[in-house]
Parts: C-alpha cells; sequence; structure tokens
C-alpha cells in the first residue's frame, strides 16, 4: 500500500519526496478535484496525506472520501507555517470525547 500526498506547498512535497511519498501540488480546487479522483481511482494508496488548510477549504470533498470509503485513510498534516490548532487541542479533544481532564 501506498502513501500520497496532495499539497499547496511545493516546499512539504519536496520533503516528503526526500523520503519517497509520491504526491502532487495544486493550487485550485479544480486541480484539487483531478488529484483527488486520481487518488480514489489507484487502489494502491491506502494512506493520503493532505494539508490542513486544504481540508479545511475543500471539507465537503474530503468528507465525502471518510465518510463513504474505507480507502484511503485520510491525514491532515500541517504545513511548515505549524497547525492553526491550539496548542492543547489533544487534552481538549480528550476531554470532549471522554469528559476526562488531563493534567
Amino acid at each position: 500500500m501506498k502513501i500520497y500526498l496532495i499539497s499547496d506547498n511545493i516546499d512539504t512535497f519536496t520533503g516528503l519526496r526526500l523520503v519517497g511519498i509520491d504526491g502532487v501540488v495544486v493550487h485550485s480546487e479544480d486541480e484539487f478535484k483531478i488529484a483527488l479522483q486520481k487518488v480514489i481511482a489507484d487502489t494502491d494508496i491506502g494512506i493520503l496525506l493532505v494539508m490542513e488548510k486544504m481540508v479545511r477549504d475543500y471539507s465537503p470533498m474530503i468528507d465525502k472520501i471518510k465518510l463513504e470509503r474505507k480507502l484511503p485513510l485520510v491525514v491532515e498534516i500541517p504545513d511548515r507555517h505549524g497547525s492553526g490548532r491550539s496548542m492543547d487541542f489533544i487534552t481538549s479533544y480528550i476531554k470532549e470525547a471522554i469528559g476526562v481532564k488531563l493534567n
């Protein structure tokens, strides 16, 4: 099973290419749709890496894949400027999910 990246950033694309992850750089919604269709058509791709900003911008397309398909697993990754999430997003997520406050 392969890992594939859809990025809007050449630096992230280049870094992941150095470790053997194939992908594409896109700059528009149309390019993103084409790249996503290519990923869905390739049954060898098991994990799809997508930049967090792109997941926010194109959430209906990403949500459809997450809800209707077992593969690929969609993983959001932050870009070189970091995540848009707060510093304690993991503990907040756990607290919200199970109702337990972590210290």
